[in-house]
């Protein structure tokens, strides 16, 4: 298992705007389920997605069974069933808001699979999330749609299958990946909607398509999906899954805002105080850990400055005084001693090599040697 790695100013900046970018969806998502059943809904998604992206990205740059494994999971089952728990009554900003246990559903699945090991502070993070995700859960149960609540939970759980299986996939050209795995989920979807949905229904929803349906596959095919899902694709085979998966949390803050100002949803406190857990998740979850890892290293690793001397610099230039050690005490008497010291000495060499001297020369000559922690440390 490779060591974690911090995330990148840069890749930290697109990592929110693809939460802010998915939680205005929850929005879109209301309004194209105001025009559509739930599951040709879906399906017009991803087939805007794939064409004509398909011919334009060239041949898929990874296996089929993981466009297959990720088609599925991604499309058919978490679009799939986010959006019949949405038509069952679940409003945009608490789906926004109960999706995001899909972290910890990533770092779980990720441990199991990609033997990554979550450190103290993320599993903190983790915990802080799921007591936001607690408190919304009995906040709805009070007042909403329980079977809503349910499905978007189980999408939450395809997620983070799907994350997983797009880090083990590592695809070259995180677009390319997206735009095949888009094309995918179209068929199973559609077959599912004669089934369940009925054709009448399709027909007659296709029937009555104006600008405001348009406009609303066009957002969620090529905003949330091609650009938003390719930028999270990257940045899940650059890093580690548990370290990106936690700036989804972002979404309900972006999602449920949008839904009070556009569709008027109230907002009550047991939602505030859940928003405010997730974002502290967050917080402990990414952030403040390698920021502040870099930070101490980066004073640890900082080499302390020699002693100050009178006569050390000049002396350190003759090339036998070298050794003689440290002169610590300036006096004009130390040349003659040192002198007296040699013609004492028994042979040839330098002086006195018997003394402690040449010990204190290198810790003088290295003075940062004993102070530079292990690279590993």
């Amino acid at each position: 298992m490779r060591p974690t790695q911090p995330v990148r100013p840069v890749h930290i900046a697109l990592a929110v705007l693809v939460t802010a970018l998915w939680g205005v969806n929850f929005v879109v998502i209301e309004v194209g389920l105001d025009h559509f059943p739930p599951l040709l809904f879906c399906a017009l998604r991803f087939l805007v997605a794939a064409l004509p992206a398909v011919f334009l990205v060239g041949p898929p740059r990874v296996a089929w069974r993981w466009i297959l494994g990720v088609g599925l999971a991604l499309g058919v089952a978490k679009f799939g069933l986010l959006f019949i728990g949405m038509h069952e009554g679940m409003p945009a900003g608490l789906s926004s808001l109960v999706l995001q246990i899909q972290a910890v559903f990533t770092a779980l699945f990720a441990a199991v699979v990609l033997a990554e090991r979550p450190g103290r502070r993320r599993l903190l993070g983790m915990a802080v999330a799921l007591v936001g995700i607690a408190v919304a859960a009995v906040d709805e149960g009070t007042s909403g749609p329980l079977l809503g609540f349910v499905l978007v939970v189980a999408a939450a759980a395809f997620w983070g299958v799907s994350n997983v299986l797009t880090r083990k996939a590592a695809p070259p050209d995180a677009l390319n990946f997206m735009v095949w795995v888009s094309l995918v989920p179209v068929l199973p979807l559609l077959a599912l909607s004669l089934v369940f949905e009925g054709a009448r229904p399709d027909v007659e929803a296709l029937s009555r398509l104006d600008w405001a349906g348009v406009g609303a596959i066009v957002y969620v095919a090529w905003v949330t999906t091609v650009f938003g899902f390719g930028v999270w694709g990257f940045l899940l085979r650059t890093y580690d899954a548990s370290a990106v998966a936690p700036f989804s949390l972002l979404v309900p803050v972006f999602g449920m805002s949008s839904a009070a100002l556009v569709l008027g949803e109230g907002i009550s406190a047991p939602r505030w105080l859940a928003a405010a857990l997730l974002v502290g998740g967050v917080a402990l979850t990414s952030l403040p850990a390698g920021r502040l890892a870099r930070m101490r290293l980066g004073a640890r690793r900082r080499p302390e400055p020699p002693e100050p001397s009178d006569h050390d610099g000049p002396r350190r230039q003759d090339g036998p005084s070298r050794q003689d050690g440290p002169r610590r005490t300036p006096s004009p008497e130390l040349r003659p001693r040192r002198r007296a010291a040699a013609a004492d000495a028994p042979g040839p060499g330098p002086a006195a090599p018997g003394t402690p001297a040449p010990a204190d020369t290198t810790a003088s000559r290295t003075p940062s040697t004993a102070s530079r922690p292990s690279p590993r440390g």
